[in-house]
């Protein structure tokens, strides 16, 4: 058994970081396992060096300590790449060449649009509609494009598909939660979604413990582990840590960064008390 604790370097590490990382840190322990700490970094445009020294400082400090080398996804890149290659040689991903714009003009001409648990509503699947040679061809004109994941076309190869929560009970994948996300763009070949699934696997992590926000991720993770023939991990999604406004906190809530608290001189013991 393992459990990983990942966070981004783009910022400081706030009271919620800190309960999703003593979460799998106390996981671990409890289970004499190990408690492996990875950089999802692969947005190299937001990330700053500082912040993977400030985030390891946090955590020695508060007593969560790690096992093995941290990894960092940005030394992942070829793995992704294959993994990618793969689910294209499956026929279950396509280049889209929309905008943004375009697709915001397009979903908002479409009366009763899908949306999705995230922030923004779904792809409408514009480019899904394209043939591999068409597809190609604008490929090979040098037009921007990312690949996208065809969700119907997925679940028609796996079929029904399940995965098992800790907190939430067995969940039957729905692909409707997220529609067609995007795997890889040109500026950063890789996602989240491919990052995630392909080194939880590599680092043999068996036990996925994140906030409940990610649930509605864990179906499209759980559909590219049975299409990549990747092992399933059991899952733990665990509640959020609020602000006085009630909303999960970010990295932009600078007070209540472990930093800031440190500065008001607050105990480690007081921090990690104020997560309970």
């Amino acid at each position: 058994m393992s459990t990983r604790f990942a966070p981004s370097p783009t910022g400081l590490l706030h009271l919620g970081h800190v309960y999703a990382a003593k979460f799998a840190h106390d996981l671990a322990r409890t289970t004499e396992t190990e408690f492996l700490l990875r950089f999802e970094d692969i947005d190299t445009t937001r990330v700053r060096d500082e912040y993977y020294l400030e985030i390891e400082h946090d955590l020695k400090w508060l007593g969560l300590n790690w096992d093995s080398t941290p990894l960092r996804q940005t030394d992942r890149f070829p793995a992704y790449s294959q993994a990618l290659a793969q689910l294209i040689s499956r026929q279950v991903v396509y280049p889209c060449f929309c905008t943004r714009r375009e697709i915001q003009a397009e979903i908002a001409a479409i009366h009763g649009a899908p949306h999705t648990q995230q922030e923004e509503p779904q792809y409408p699947g514009t480019c899904r509609s394209l043939s591999t040679e068409q597809g190609q061809d604008l490929i090979n004109t040098g037009k921007p494009h990312c690949w996208r994941l065809d969700s119907k076309a997925a679940i028609e190869q796996t079929g029904e598909l399940y995965f098992d929560d800790q907190i939430h009970g067995t969940i039957p994948v729905n692909i409707d939660l997220l529609g067609d996300v995007v795997l890889a763009r040109k500026d950063i070949t890789t996602s989240y979604h491919i990052a995630v699934v392909v080194d939880d696997a590599m680092q043999e992590i068996t036990d996925v413990t994140r906030g409940s926000d990610l649930l509605s991720s864990t179906h499209v993770h759980r559909l590219l582990q049975q299409l990549l023939d990747l092992p399933t991990p059991r899952y733990h999604h665990h509640r959020l840590i609020l602000g006085d406004n009630q909303k999960r906190l970010a990295k932009r809530d600078l007070s209540q960064s472990i930093r800031s608290l440190r500065e008001q001189e607050k105990t480690a013991t007081e921090i990690l008390a104020m997560i309970n």
